[in-house]
């Protein structure tokens, strides 16, 4: 995880890789549960797309939520290239994020709920970085689904900065924005923890609990 990388800087769109046409191949199903990675989802589901430092970890983190989540799968958003590569988005040179497509029943997993675990997961604080890893990939962000779910996690970031600012934390610096397009990434990154448990995860929280449900609008 810790190759190729240049400084943390977004490029502009004249700058970024061309990447291609075709999409990256990917695993059909879902390591650990079997489920279809692409769909389809069952009616109801919602999916949101996150990112939080380095997706082998951070993917980990949803799937081993209790109850609630259908599928999870790891890819490439907020960024130019289309159907970049893993390489290529470790130069810094497509401004894409490393991030985690949750597919979750919002009857039994609130939002709410998954943007917690989102939230108490990683330090939000850190920029384009998370620990000792650095870049334009590991930066914290929400790529939404509908303007509900944006309003959601404004809500959501805005209550977890409070909480985090109390503790002496700095600003938060996660990005909301409308998920444009997610990429799934290739096959031997998919659950690559379940694959290789003894694997690098670098996530580390802040220890700060976010304040869902004490009064959060949704």
């Amino acid at each position: 995880m810790f190759l190729f990388r240049k400084r943390p800087e977004m490029p502009t769109a004249a700058e970024a890789l061309p990447g291609r046409e075709t999409p990256l191949p990917t695993a059909e199903r879902h390591f650990v549960n079997g489920n279809p990675l692409k769909g389809p989802y069952p009616e109801g589901t919602e999916t949101i797309v996150l990112g939080l430092g380095c997706f082998w970890g951070a993917e980990r983190r949803f799937w081993q939520l209790p109850e609630g989540v259908f599928v999870t799968a790891v890819g490439y958003a907020g960024g130019h290239t289309p159907n970049p590569t893993y390489e290529e988005v470790c130069t810094g040179l497509t401004g894409h994020n490393e991030v985690v497509l949750v597919a979750f029943d919002p009857a039994v997993l609130p939002l709410e709920a998954v943007l917690k675990t989102f939230f108490e997961s990683h330090d939000p604080t850190q920029g384009m970085r998370q620990g000792n890893d650095v870049g334009t990939q590991y930066r914290s962000g929400i790529y939404t689904s509908g303007p509900d779910q944006e309003e959601t996690a404004r809500a959501v970031r805005q209550a977890y900065a409070g909480a985090l600012k109390a503790q002496g934390f700095p600003d938060v610096t996660t990005e909301i924005r409308p998920l444009e397009e997610f990429y799934f990434a290739e096959a031997y990154h998919q659950q690559y923890l379940a694959k290789n448990p003894g694997g690098y995860c670098g996530l580390g929280g802040t220890g700060v609990s976010c304040p869902v449900g004490t009064g959060v609008a949704a």
